[in-house]
């Protein structure tokens, strides 16, 4: 059995029906048809811009956090590189320059300690490596009323200047060990945000 019967046959003649359109319907079709693809234009152009400002605030937002992360290594890599020369310096460094500098610091102090109106000779409380370098210093400054005491408990970089009713103390351990503690808790809170 055919299905012939339940398809329209297009293949046969309408006859003589002929169709007719008038002019201002034609034009007025002719419009709509041209209105309606600018609008369709229109919209693509919108839909196409609006995925190429999407297509560039993505890539812009990859590359920013490219370069974040690029300057988080960078960070990263230069405290790496640079701790071990700080290190380097805090702990052979500043202790050789300090010790080398001690003197300067000594009479930096007995100058303020002689503004203060100090009254009486003076004592050079310090430790057993200091001496020689404080005498030293005592006669080229020609300090007639200072002694160089040895006191073993103080360490190469303390030094207690005494002198009647006042008293000072030059630390400069304490100090490098500030500095290193500093320096060590740098490193540590940096590596804590690079992190």
């Amino acid at each position: 059995m055919s299905i012939a019967h339940l398809l329209e046959d297009f293949g046969t003649e309408l006859g003589d029906i002929s169709l007719t359109i008038s002019d201002a319907t034609l034009e007025q079709e002719r419009i709509d048809a041209y209105e309606n693809g600018y609008k369709a234009g229109w919209q693509d152009a919108v839909k196409a811009a609006s995925e190429d400002a999407d297509r560039v605030g993505s890539d812009f937002a990859g590359n920013l956090q490219d370069i974040s992360f690029t300057l988080a290594e960078a960070q990263r890599d230069l405290l790496a590189t640079l701790r071990p020369l700080l290190t380097g310096m805090v702990e052979s460094v500043l202790p050789h320059l300090a010790h080398r500098t001690i003197g300067d610091h000594v009479v930096q102090t007995i100058e303020r300690m002689a503004q203060t109106a100090m009254q009486g000779p003076l004592r050079l409380v310090t430790a057993p490596g200091n001496a020689d370098a404080l005498q030293t210093l005592i006669e080229d400054r020609e300090m007639t009323d200072t002694t160089v005491e040895i006191e073993p408990s103080l360490g190469e970089g303390q030094i207690h200047i005494r002198a009647t009713g006042s008293e000072q103390e030059i630390d400069l351990d304490a100090v490098l060990a500030q500095i290193d503690t500093a320096l060590s808790g740098f490193f540590e809170e940096h590596q804590k945000d690079i992190a």
